[in-house]
């Protein structure tokens, strides 16, 4: 059998020379069997060390096995020794340089061992690194920078970022969160939070104004992993810069605040003011501002881009509202903000129009403080004085103000008088800034005379010397000169005797006009008037001009608080002379005072007797008039028609003698309402209750409420009740009232009992009961009925006549005793629909009872849930209801058919009647049938299994994956369909391409399972690699139709991974063999293996073996992945026992899928190299020939002492397996090289006495397995066989004295002899 050496591709490369080679490698193999000494094989080729072990420590150990026991010598080779240190004895490996599986996962050595006699054996040696937690998560793709709007909405992600940890398992696993946010306090902590993929969220308001920047701490680590054998977590961290991105939603704001400037007044027009600035304070945005004047009519302008502020109109500081102009100026930002709107904010600027001297002073009649100066001025004043005035007196009722518009020294200027009358008054001030109020002031009393001139006139000179053009104006003043006052008011008479009504309006004119008299002109004769004292004024008035007294506060005028008033009339005079008048004003009564009762009025009287009192009253109105003079009358009531009173005295009697029985009232009482009135305008009235109790006397007798009664009773039914019968008594207390019951004597009364009870006041009631000691038989009575006599009796009557009787007739009943059934028709089954879609009454029950009086109800015992044969616990309890009239309720909505398809009702039903006997009938089932609705989705089982595809070896209709799924409805509802919705291969490089009628899926029933049978439906292209996923849909078939989905992933394998297995087997043994070839190898590769064909090898000229036939195949595992032709080689290598069975199985050659044949100069090589080492072989074997001749001479002195060592040896180690090939021992269990196990050589039977004939050459080199002669090893029954016949009987009786003869498995064919 031949291995061949695999390109890394997998693809086999034959080079010039390499059958010459093949050729001349055999020679070092015959020389060793020759000289008997096998070669050392290794037992283990892969090896696993953890990446975090230790310089020094150790890592693994070669081990080899040398059947001849011989000392191993290791070394290791290769690129990837550089991490490792070999003992050479022991074959203990250490680790010299550290290994870290993220840089090499997987290491590669060439271990070489030797025995010291043949040549070294090389073994290629994996070394699988094992990942421990010694990487930190490491962040990818950074820096982390992003930049966001300050207006990005709450919970958005603002960012993700992903750390990724190279270690495998929980140590890849990266988890995230937030350590630290700059800059650093709890809100902005709070402002950010991070998901587990590693998004970073907003989880706050950002504010570009606030803070522009942000930096955030994340920290990733991973889920932790064993590292020096300890549990470390790794973590890292790093910094999410965000950058806030302003965005235009604050108004923008001026600058150096506040505005102010100032131009003189007829400046030239344009002149600049001052300049305003504004500046957005979206400072990220930074929008362009422009400006504007809100104000209207404003002689300045601004520049819209500049702010500069000019003047625009001509400037007059006198005509100007106010030298300080208040300009309102607006900053617009030229975009509008977010929300849609112009950002913009306003400003007061302040422009201070300075003063030129270019106006003269001017008069004005006004006073100083309310002056109009923007009105004409005037030139011509009136004023008046009174003749005689003191000096510098001035003159009356003159109101002139001297006003220059200018401004500080431009607006002083100098006053003087000019006139006729100048000499008789000055002017003052005589000099004034600004404005001021111009007085004339008398300089000579005398010349004011009103006797020598009635009117005076004088001329006043404004001059504003700084203004010498035009300087100048004249006020011309006269003066209207007034008489003295030398006479006081007087009134016709010294005293008024007025009257007035108490609680008269206010405004009431108590008399139209008191005047008095002054006999001096003008306004010292006009006359005011006024009361004294001040007090007074609180009630009356008087008016000013006329004299007229009127009502000020009528509320206060009471004339029972008081009656008369005394006040003042004082008159004065323009010149405030005085004269006075007495005025005596009396208030007269109205009827404001409502009647006043006196006393309260509770009387208590015997029934039966007649009341009197008298009710008292009095009225503080006044005295012996209609408003004092007192009614009385009994308002309309209860007991109104019950009394009379008197309607002038008061006195108040009953029409007749009170009746207790009469009240309805417990207490006995009764209210009378007495309205007491007067007879004044308006009538005023007061009500007083009169309570009158009256006691109640015994005087009623009982009274039964029926005229009679009827009962009926059970017959044999002692002590049992019978009926009750009441009995009143009108009389209201309880003593009074109360009733006993007795039975009179008569024909059968004898056999019943009463018994009295109260059942409220007045109110009794006396039970009738079968006297407890006799025994009423219905069938021994002449008359089924008796007729009694009870007696009602008030105990407290002191008449004992006073009694009631009634009658009472007991009927004598027959007693029920038959059990009730239940009607079969009424059993039948009852179908419901599941989901509450039918409610209320489904099913009524019906009963049957012989007995004439029955009542029969409906009782439910117990409520059984079955789904199919198995019970369903307590699901169903309380969906339905049966009600005691035998109607079957749906009492519930859940009714769910998947949890419970049967209901089973256990009930009877039961005689309320029946006093005798059972009651009730037997119990009886009612089976309530739930009916499917289609309300299940299909639900798909999970997948656990992987699923692969051969596109080589998939024909049309091959199954290649299933699904699973159950529908928990039942009929059309429960079938399920499966479907194929879509088909995407997804390709190695990540790509992804859709495709049609790639696969077909097939539905069958497998206990209750459906089955979705995914099928090939048109040929797999070959060449494409990855992974087919497929998305499968359920639905079921039923309306509504209900649908599931689910993705298969189907692998494919392309022809690279396809295997070449070369038999010396015919092609029908390898097929007959197929399945036992199948199981080898998926033993010796744990892969699932696919035969692609079995097929006659047509040309084996290139092939070292006598191959037949060719086994094409792949090697895949459950996860999808497939094995390479090396991948293939070296398991088959590295497992002796599997080996073993497929040599025996008949493999020789393992390959890849092609073989490219070999140019005729490679065959040329080929032959030449060949026919060289025939010649050698030749040599070699004609010398063994020689050799082994002179031996088998001295074997017959050998067996002598083969004997001894016999007695000592078992015989099963000495031939108890198959022949090694290529050798002439035998395997002791377990002792074949392929077990990688040594056959012992210290049992030594002494058939040789040197090396070279021990063992011979051990067949299995790197390449090449020689094949047995046939395909099959024979079995024997197998005796240790002496060389020499003359020693069989002695050789034969020693080893039997060890052990029974052994069955073994011995392959003649490579036995040296044979060679």
């Amino acid at each position: 059998m031949q291995v061949q050496r695999q390109h890394p591709q997998g693809h086999s490369h034959r080079h010039p020379g390499r059958m010459a080679w093949r050729s001349l490698v055999l020679l070092p193999f015959l020389l060793a069997t020759v000289s008997g000494n096998t070669v050392p094989i290794f037992n283990t080729t892969i090896f696993y060390v953890p990446e975090d072990l230790e310089l020094g420590q150790f890592a693994f150990q070669l081990e080899a096995y040398d059947l001849d026991n011989d000392p191993l010598t290791y070394q290791i080779g290769g690129t990837d020794a550089f991490y490792f240190s070999v003992d050479s004895k022991s074959g203990n490996v250490t680790l010299r340089n550290s290994l870290d599986r993220e840089l090499q996962a997987r290491l590669t050595i060439t271990a070489r061992v030797s025995d010291g006699v043949n040549n070294e054996v090389s073994q290629k040696m994996i070394i699988i690194v094992e990942d421990r937690n010694d990487n930190a998560p490491v962040f990818q793709f950074l820096p982390y920078n992003a930049f966001i709007p300050e207006n990005t909405s709450l919970h958005s992600i603002i960012y993700t970022v992903f750390a990724n940890d190279s270690d495998t398992g929980n140590a890849s696993k990266v988890s995230y969160g937030i350590e630290e946010v700059i800059p650093d306090n709890t809100k902005n902590h709070q402002l950010f939070y991070i998901l587990p993929n590693g998004s970073v969220v907003l989880n706050g308001s950002l504010d570009y104004a606030t803070n522009t920047f942000y930096q955030i701490k994340i920290l990733a680590k991973d889920s932790g992993g064993l590292l020096h054998n300890n549990w470390i977590v790794q973590q890292s961290f790093n910094y999410l810069s965000l950058t806030i991105e302003d965005v235009p939603n604050l108004d923008p704001r001026f600058l150096n605040e506040p505005y102010s400037g100032s131009v003189p007044e007829n400046c030239d027009l344009g002149t600049t003011v001052l300049t305003v600035t504004a500046m957005d304070r979206d400072t990220g945005v930074n929008d362009e501002i422009l400006y504007s004047i809100t104000n209207a009519s404003v002689p300045f302008v601004i520049n819209v881009t500049t702010g500069t502020i000019t003047v625009s109109e001509p400037l007059d500081r006198e005509q100007l509202p106010s030298e300080e102009v208040l300009l309102e100026v607006t900053a617009r930002e030229k975009n509008l903000d977010i929300y849609g709107k112009e950002a913009q904010t306003s400003t007061l600027v302040t422009v201070l129009v300075t003063d030129v001297n270019d106006n003269k002073p001017q008069f004005y009649n006004c006073s100083l403080s309310s002056c109009n100066f923007s009105a004409s001025a005037q030139d011509n004043f009136m004023g008046n004085i009174i003749e005689h005035s003191s000096f510098r007196l001035p003159v009356s009722n003159l109101n002139i103000i001297a006003h220059d518009p200018d401004k500080g020294i431009n607006s002083s200027f100098e006053l003087s008088l000019q006139g006729p009358n100048a000499a008789a008054f000055s002017v003052f001030p005589t000099t004034i800034v600004g404005s001021g109020e111009v007085q004339i002031l008398v300089q000579n009393s005398s010349l004011v005379d009103y006797e020598i001139s009635h009117v005076m006139v004088v001329q006043i000179i404004a001059n504003d010397t700084g203004n010498p053009t035009d300087c100048c104006s004249t006020a011309t003043v006269t003066i209207d000169l007034i008489d003295t006052n030398d006479h006081n008011p007087e009134f016709p008479q010294s005293t008024y005797n007025l009257t007035v009504m108490e609680n008269s309006p206010d405004g009431t004119i108590i008399s139209p006009n008191i005047t008095a008299y002054d006999p001096d002109s003008g306004i010292l004769g006009q006359i005011t008037y006024q009361l004294l004292p001040e007090s007074i004024r609180k009630i009356f008035t008087v008016n000013a001009t006329t004299g007229a007294l009127l009502v000020h506060n009528g509320s206060l005028l009471d004339r029972e608080t008081r009656s008369i008033y005394y006040a003042n009339l004082q008159a004065k005079d323009g010149g405030n002379l005085v004269g006075t008048a007495v005025l005596e004003i009396t208030v007269l009564d109205a009827n404001d005072m409502a009647p006043v009762i006196i006393g309260s009025y509770f009387i208590s009287v015997e029934e039966g007797q007649n009341v009197s009192t008298q009710i008292q009253a009095i009225d503080n109105d006044e005295p012996d008039s209609l408003n004092s003079k007192l009614g009385f009358k009994i308002l309309p009531g209860l007991f109104s028609n019950n009394f009379t009173i008197d309607a002038d005295t008061g006195e108040m009697h009953s029409k007749e003698p009170l009746d207790r029985e009469a009240l309805e009232d417990e207490r006995g009482q009764m209210v009378v309402a007495v309205m007491v009135y007067d007879h004044g305008e308006p009538q005023l009235s007061t009500m007083v209750n009169v309570t009158i109790t009256v006691g109640d006397l015994n005087d009623n007798i009982p009274v039964f409420l029926n005229q009679s009664y009827e009962y009926s009773v059970f017959e044999d039914s002692p002590g049992s009740f019978v009926g009750e019968v009441k009995a009143t008594d009108a009389d209201r207390t309880e003593i009074n009232s109360r009733i006993s019951f007795q039975l009179e004597r008569s024909t059968g009364s004898s056999n019943f009992l009463i018994r009295s009870s109260r059942l409220g006041p007045g109110n009794y009631s006396g039970q009738l009961f079968v006297d407890p000691d006799m025994s009423l038989d219905y069938d021994t009575l002449q008359q089924k009925f008796f007729t009694l006599t009870v007696l009602a009796e008030n105990t407290a009557a002191d008449n004992a006549g006073d009694k009631a009787n009634v009658s009472v007739m007991v009927h004598i009943l027959d007693i029920n005793d038959e059990s009730p059934t239940i009607l079969p028709d009424s059993l039948q089954d009852v179908s419901v629909a599941e989901n509450g879609t039918q409610q209320g009454l489904i099913h009524t029950l019906n009963a049957f009872d012989p007995d004439t009086n029955h009542s029969l109800v409906f009782e439910e015992l117990a409520v059984t849930c079955f789904k199919g044969d198995s019970s369903a616990e307590d699901v169903c309890w309380d969906w339905f209801v049966l009600t005691p009239n035998g109607t079957v309720l749906v009492n519930s909505s859940d009714i769910d058919y998947e949890v419970c398809d049967r209901v089973l009702l256990t009930l009877r039903a039961e005689d309320l009647y029946t006093e005798r006997g059972n009651r009730y009938s037997q119990n009886e089932t009612l089976r309530i049938i739930i009916i499917d609705v289609n309300d299940n989705t299909p639900v798909f089982e999970a997948i656990s299994e992987t699923f692969v595809v051969v596109p080589e070896i998939s024909p049309e209709n091959l199954q290649v994956a299933t699904v699973k799924a159950t529908d928990a409805d039942s009929g059309q509802g429960g079938i399920i369909t499966f479907s194929i919705i879509s088909v995407v291969l997804v390709e190695d490089n990540g790509a992804s391409r859709p495709f049609e009628n790639l696969f077909k899926v097939s539905t069958t029933l497998n206990k209750g399972t459906y089955v979705g049978s995914i099928q090939v439906a048109s040929n797999l292209d070959e060449s494409l690699k990855g992974q087919y996923k497929v998305t499968v849909e359920a639905y079921d078939g039923q309306e509504p139709v209900h649908r599931a989905q689910t993705v298969l992933d189907i692998f494919t394998v392309d022809q690279s991974y396809r295997v070449r297995l070369q038999f010396v087997t015919m092609v029908e043994e390898v097929q007959s063999n197929s399945e036992s070839i199948k199981l080898a190898l998926t033993t010796v590769t744990k892969a699932a293996v696919y035969v692609v064909a079995i097929r006659r090898l047509e040309d084996t000229a290139y092939t070292q073996v006598d191959a037949k036939s060719v086994m094409e195949a792949y090697f895949v595992y459950s996860n999808g992945t497939a094995l390479d032709v090396n991948d293939v080689s070296r398991l088959i290598l590295s497992d002796a026992l599997g080996l073993a069975e497929l040599v025996k199985l008949g493999l020789a050659v393992i390959g890849p899928g092609e073989v490219t044949k070999p140019t005729k100069e490679t065959e040329l090589i080929g032959i030449i190299a060949g026919l060289a080492a025939f010649l050698l072989i030749f040599i070699l074997v004609m010398t063994l020939v020689l050799v082994l001749t002179t031996r088998s001479y001295k074997r017959k002195l050998s067996a002598m002492k083969a004997l001894k060592v016999a007695t000592t040896f078992n015989p099963a180690t000495a031939q108890q397996g198959a022949g090694i090939p290529g050798t002439n021992q035998y395997n002791a269990e377990g002792a074949n090289p392929m077990l990688n196990r040594p056959l012992d050589p210290s049992h030594d039977l002494g058939f040789h006495e040197d090396s070279l004939s021990v063992t011979s050459m051990n067949s299995l080199d790197e390449n090449t397995v020689n094949a047995p002669a046939d395909d099959n090893f024979e079995v024997e029954q197998v005796k240790i066989r002496p060389t020499d016949p003359t020693d069989k009987e002695v050789l034969v009786a020693a080893l039997n004295l060890k052990e029974p003869t052994k069955t073994a498995y011995l392959n003649t064919t490579f036995t040296t002899t044979d060679l």
